[in-house]
């Protein structure tokens, strides 16, 4: 709308008015029909706001001119037309600020307006600006005034602004930021972080001891142990991860966990009940997160000794508990890791497995020895010998095979008098259909009784238990069965390199060595062919010289043969000669330094000594050899071979004729073959044609021990002392002076090293004195000396590093010395320059 109005100059101004309001209707003469209610009443949801806006202010806000008269509202416009005259004419002398240093302002016509500075003097601005608040102040009581919103916008702007403002303060100074400051706000930052690292120590404390204190209260605390597993910071984890473990192996409970069922979940329970099902499910929930994040761990480099660690720890301690099985799958996987310490944890908690079958009633000995058999199936017998090393740990008990029934606490009792108490009525009348399935019901309740505790007390029943030992051996025996074809198939091909490829047949063998006894009669003719080929080294068709199998492995197979023949004397007619030949000519390659002598004495105790009566011409055979095996080797593999020796010559008397000196080996009748000591077979070999003159030169052997024994052999058909019927074996023989070959000083008791029985004897009970101090060293004043001696070399070594900084930092104060008068002397002669010039 536009009104036109006479200036006082006779000219006309035109102003532009808002339009008029529409023409106000009394209520009395408007109608609102039935339509109407009924359309507002079915919508009140979507209508009912409109009876809560506040027409007024919409009113002020829209018009701006409301209660306002047409003379004022005149004066108004009058007045902001002049103020904007007054600013456009001090525009021009005002300069305007750089567009980057100011923000602009956008005016309602959507144009950017910059500020601007006045060259007016400070006052003559104070003054423009006192007015401007004035004309504000009077614009604010009539229309112009701002609402609330407008008001917070402009509060919100202003806060803006100063942030900038203030932060383009603070950025200026960080520039030129010292390196004193640099070096103060690092130490800041360090600070920080150690504080954030104790008060995330003290909260795992705090939660530790709140669940260990009162677990069924504070169960949730493992919710947020298991957030701080997550923590960015690598102690933080392995801490928080060692505390569960502590607190896992405190609160498990003596039994596995059953979750209810959909049908238990809907029945009604008491508060206790709902106490204790919320426990059992949230500790079961957390120990499953918890195990998950180990496994995910194990393969993390920096974690993996501590996953380990607690993996085989919760396995040790709680073996019964749910979730078992994945726990077992994951310590099985990792027992032959190439990592020490991570092997050693995982053979360990093997063996603790095995050991302490009544945590777990048996049931994950069979479970570990079947994943163990696959992880050895899976890598084709390629892994490390600690991975078969744990089987050695079992346990079988041979009186699992009386029947149950033979079993006197199974036995069951006659029950007398049942029936007389089931009847009720003294009538001995029968039961109704009502009493039966009463009875019927009682006796169910009672087996599911039976059966639940049974499972929980984890105490199988003789049969069980015969079962799972059966599983448990077939899945053994399988896995040894299978490692001996595959060394016997690389030794065939001749693949293997020496000792390189079957790095688990040395465990194998002595496990079939302990389990001898129980090996099954249908397997032992084919595990007699696969020793036999193991002891030549090669297939026994084609005698090939370059063997893969180490000397101690060959007599390993030797051993076991005659392990397994011994157990099962009875059922066994087999024929060991190629084993007795194969142990005649291991003996002249045999090498102290590459090959065990452990084997080589215990090969020696069970093929000679604890044999049945030798052949003549093979006993002569093995005393020769073994006279000549004493020369060439040190104290403790001549001693075993002497007391060998000693016993061959006790079991056959006519041995004895190789002790004289004559040829011939003395008055043997008949004729008397030619000595072969080349002769690979022992029977061959013509050892009676010859003379034991070695002992001669073992007489004056260096060893005092030695020296004696063969004196009191080459005397035997003189004297008839009860020392050459002493009962030392070769395996103690070579244990007593194996630990004495630099100090040539035998053992002072023998008997207590050993652990032998008294019946056994030794050296210094058979009579063998050394001539050499045996007084025992005092360990303690030697550790006390030792440990004198390496501190004064380390303070030695640390007084020298010291000495070398100083002369260091000397040096270089001496240098910035110079420096100094260097530069001031620069700066003098400078200064007289200048004033000569000025001068």
């Amino acid at each position: 709308m536009m009104r036109t109005r006479t200036k006082k100059g006779g000219g006309k101004q035109k102003i532009i008015l808002p339009p008029d309001l529409p023409p106000e209707i009394a209520d009395d003469e408007i109608e609102v029909s039935d339509e109407d209610l009924e359309f507002v009443h079915h919508n009140k949801d979507y209508a009912g706001f409109v009876s809560r806006l506040d027409t007024q202010s919409i009113t002020k806000h829209v018009t701006r001119v409301a209660d306002v008269k047409e003379d004022a509202l005149e004066a108004i416009y009058e007045r902001r037309l002049k103020k904007k005259q007054l600013q456009k004419e001090q525009e021009v002398d005002k300069l305007e600020v750089d567009r980057v240093d100011a923000l602009p302002v956008k005016t309602l016509d959507g144009t950017l307006v910059y500020r601007t500075v006045p060259k007016a003097s400070k006052q003559s601005e104070s003054n423009l600006n006192e007015e401007e608040e004035k004309e504000d102040d009077k614009e604010g009581t009539g229309v112009f005034k701002l609402t609330k919103a407008e008001k917070r916008a402009k509060l919100k702007k202003g806060r803006k602004e100063a942030k900038k403002q203030g932060k383009e303060v603070v950025v200026a100074p960080e520039v030129e930021q010292t390196p004193q400051a640099a070096a103060l706000a690092e130490v800041k930052e360090d600070l920080t972080a150690e504080e954030a690292f104790e008060n995330k120590k003290r909260k795992i404390a705090e939660l530790g001891t709140a669940l260990l204190s009162d677990p069924e209260s504070n169960i949730k605390s493992l919710n947020e142990f298991l957030l701080l597993c997550k923590d960015d910071n690598h102690p933080i984890v392995k801490l928080g991860l060692l505390s569960l473990l502590a607190i896992f192996k405190d609160i498990i409970p003596g039994y596995r966990i059953r979750l209810p069922t959909e049908k238990e979940l809907q029945m009604k329970v008491s508060k206790d009940v709902k106490k204790m099902r919320f426990y059992e499910s949230t500790l079961l929930s957390s120990y499953k997160a918890y195990l998950q994040k180990l496994s995910a761990l194990v393969n993390v480099p920096s974690f993996q000794h501590v996953a380990i660690r607690c993996l085989c720890s919760l396995l040790d301690a709680a073996p019964h508990f749910n979730f078992r099985e994945s726990l077992l799958g994951v310590v099985v996987r990792n027992i032959s890791s190439q990592d020490d310490v991570v092997r050693r944890l995982c053979s360990s908690a093997i063996k603790s497995l095995f050991t302490n079958e009544g945590k777990h009633g048996g049931e994950l000995t069979g479970e570990a020895v079947r994943l163990i058999a696959d992880h050895v199936k899976a890598y084709n017998c390629q892994l490390h010998p600690d991975t078969i090393e744990v089987f050695l740990s079992l346990s079988f008990y041979e009186d699992l095979g009386r029947s149950h029934k033979e079993d006197p606490k199974n036995r069951v009792k006659p029950k007398r008098g049942r029936k007389r108490k089931n009847f009720d009525d003294a009538s001995q009348l029968p039961e109704n259909d009502k009493k039966r399935s009463k009875r019927e019901t009682m006796s169910k309740i009672r087996e599911e009784v039976e059966a639940d505790y049974k499972s929980v007390a984890y105490t199988p029943d003789i049969t069980e238990r015969r079962r799972m030992q059966t599983e448990t051996l077939s899945a053994v025996f399988a896995t040894y069965f299978r490692i001996l074809k595959h060394t016997v198939a690389t030794v065939a091909s001749s693949e293997a390199n020496a000792g390189g490829s079957h790095p688990l047949l040395a465990p194998c063998l002595r496990g079939l060595g302990k389990f001898s006894h129980l090996i099954d009669l249908d397997f032992m003719s084919d595990l007699i062919s696969h020793l036999r080929r193991l002891a030549y080294g090669c297939d026994s068709s084609e005698k090939a010289s370059g063997k893969s199998l180490t000397v101690s492995e060959r007599l390993q197979c030797c051993i076991v043969a005659f392990k397994v023949m011994k157990s099962n004397l009875d059922a066994l007619n087999v024929d060991l000669q190629d084993f007795f030949i194969q142990l005649y000519n291991i003996i002249l390659e045999y090498r102290p330094g590459r090959d065990q002598g452990e084997v080589l004495a215990e090969a020696l105790k069970i093929m000679l000594c604890e044999d049945r009566q030798h052949d003549m011409q093979k006993a002569a055979a093995f005393v020769k050899r073994l006279a000549t095996f004493s020369l060439c080797f040190g104290s403790a593999e001549a001693m075993a071979a002497l007391v060998t020796l000693k016993h061959l010559l006790q079991k056959n008397v006519k041995c004895r004729n190789l002790l004289e000196n004559d040829a011939g080996g003395g008055s043997v009748s008949g004729s008397i073959a030619k000595y072969h000591p080349y002769a690979s077979d022992p029977n061959l070999s013509g050892a009676l044609a010859s003379v034991l003159w070695e002992l001669n030169l073992l007489v004056k052997h260096y060893h005092p021990a030695v020296s004696t024994m063969a004196t009191g052999i080459s005397n035997m058909n003189v004297t008839h002392d009860q020392f050459f019927f002493s009962n030392v074996s070769p395996i103690q023989a070579f244990n007593d002076l194996s630990h004495e070959l630099e100090s040539l000083t035998p053992p002072t008791d023998s008997s207590k090293s050993t652990g032998k029985k008294k019946g056994s004897g030794s050296f210094k009970s058979a009579g063998v004195q050394s001539s050499i101090d045996t007084t025992p060293v005092d360990e303690d004043m030697l550790k006390n000396k030792l440990s004198e001696h390496f501190t004064l070399l380390r303070d030695i070594k640390e007084n020298q590093r010291l000495m070398s900084e100083l002369d260091h930092t000397k040096h270089s104060l001496k240098l910035y010395e110079e420096y100094k008068q260097q530069k001031g002397k620069a700066k003098s002669t400078k200064s007289k320059k200048i004033n000569a010039k000025l001068t």
